[in-house]
């Protein structure tokens, strides 16, 4: 597996963590929310960084309707 995959799903898994436990906590933790949200913030940057990457890419090799890649 590549460096940029395992990058993308261990940010990936790091988000859905942190939502996950900010959904289903009983009781705010107000002094691990600040360091929560700084970690979600970071991870969300890994992730749409790649996301983009990969439509760049992508829209280099799929044509678009008129049968020429998008520019």
């Amino acid at each position: 597996m590549g460096t940029q995959t395992q990058l993308f799903k261990d940010n990936y898994n790091t988000l859905k963590q942190i939502a996950e436990t900010l959904r289903t906590q009983q009781e705010p933790d107000i002094d691990a929310l600040i360091p929560m949200v700084d970690r979600a913030t970071a991870a969300y940057k890994v992730c749409k960084a790649r996301i983009d990457a990969v439509k760049q890419a992508f829209s280099e090799k799929v044509p678009t309707q008129d049968g020429n890649p998008e520019p």
